[in-house]
């Protein structure tokens, strides 16, 4: 089954891709902070029945892991792709019901009992909300949530409280970034009920000018609503990057930046993964502007996902030093790009 991240999506030029998380938690069952052994054994028992016996015809596409059967690498480069939080890679005591085209996933006693996580590619908040309601919609049928009628659903951090719904953009921004307007962008998001953070969420820094801006609040908005806030300021962003874009784009100077940014890639013996990020920018923003076509969108998001340190050293077989790591890349990244070339 073809992964989802290898298709290109709706505004997929800024959008790289779309993701609507729901936090849940069970009734009468302390939250995970507070949960015994055996509760946490329950509670992952529950939601594994939930799903995978309820004879939808969905539940024959997800696979079961439990962390503690995972090894770190595969771990990491789960949470590279977004399957899993930072946190989640690093607990041995949950487990991750995951779909095998990795655009759904559901994480059992993570920070909540249960998060529903649905991934799209581009922009795509609606798609990506209806897949991960009809989840919980079936969920919900078969087990008991924690819910308050002036309250919401209940969760562990009180910043979720009311609809438990996170959703968030990727966004490539290499133009704004470039005329230094990040700083001013993010305070101004901020009053409008949305945050700016780096490419893994919380306490990360951007790489590669990829951005994640995603909604603040989910107490007293409905699930709509708090969409289309996101939607309308994602729109605004779009095309401020897009006019920026447009003032760059017939400079002699980007193209080379983009042509150099290209061949580094195709013959580097070694790759930082701090250099790789800021050449596969320049590339991607190369693509989009139509200065390059020896790639395409998806063939770039491809090597951003599968360059990251998990997934080489999960492609390898064998842990590696940062300096083996980093030829790994060089030469992973040379033969994929080689074979664009065919």
């Amino acid at each position: 089954m073809k992964k989802w991240y290898l298709e290109t999506g709706p505004d997929s030029d800024v959008i790289l891709s779309t993701r609507v998380r729901l936090a849940r938690n069970l009734q009468n069952v302390p939250f995970p902070i507070r949960m015994t052994p055996e509760q946490r054994k329950a509670v992952d028992a529950q939601v594994k029945d939930a799903l995978l016996n309820s004879h939808a015809a969905i539940a024959g596409d997800f696979d079961y892991l439990e962390m503690q059967d995972t090894s770190p690498a595969r771990a990491l480069s789960m949470m590279e792709r977004h399957l899993i939080s930072p946190e989640f890679a690093q607990a041995k005591d949950g487990a991750l019901l995951l779909m095998k085209d990795e655009s759904v996933s559901v994480m059992i006693n993570e920070e909540d009992h249960l998060r529903i996580q649905v991934m799209r590619p581009g922009l795509d908040l609606e798609g990506a909300y209806e897949m991960a309601d009809q989840l919980d919609t079936l969920l919900d049928e078969r087990l008991n949530y924690a819910f308050d009628e002036r309250l919401g659903y209940l969760t562990q951090c009180p910043t979720n409280l009311g609809t438990g719904m996170r959703a968030s953009l990727m966004l490539h921004l290499p133009a704004l970034q470039q005329e230094g307007v990040m700083g001013q962008l993010s305070d101004t998001v901020s009053k409008l009920g949305l945050t700016i953070r780096g490419l893994y969420g919380e306490g990360t820094e951007p790489k590669g000018a990829i951005y994640q801006l995603s909604n603040q609040v989910t107490l007293g908005i409905s699930e709509q609503a708090a969409l289309q806030n996101l939607k309308s300021i994602a729109m605004q962003v779009i095309a401020q990057e897009r006019a920026a874009r447009r003032q760059l784009g017939g400079d002699l100077r980007l193209a080379d930046q983009v042509w150099r940014s290209y061949g580094l890639l195709c013959t580097a013996r070694i790759l930082s993964g701090e250099e790789f990020m800021q050449l596969i920018s320049n590339v991607r923003l190369g693509v989009a502007l139509g200065i390059l076509t020896e790639v395409t969108l998806d063939e770039v998001a491809n090597l951003i996902l599968n360059a990251q340190p998990g997934c080489l050293t999960l492609r390898v077989g064998k842990n590696l030093t940062p300096s083996e790591r980093d030829v790994e890349r060089a030469t992973w990244v040379r033969d994929q790009l080689s074979k664009t070339k065919t």
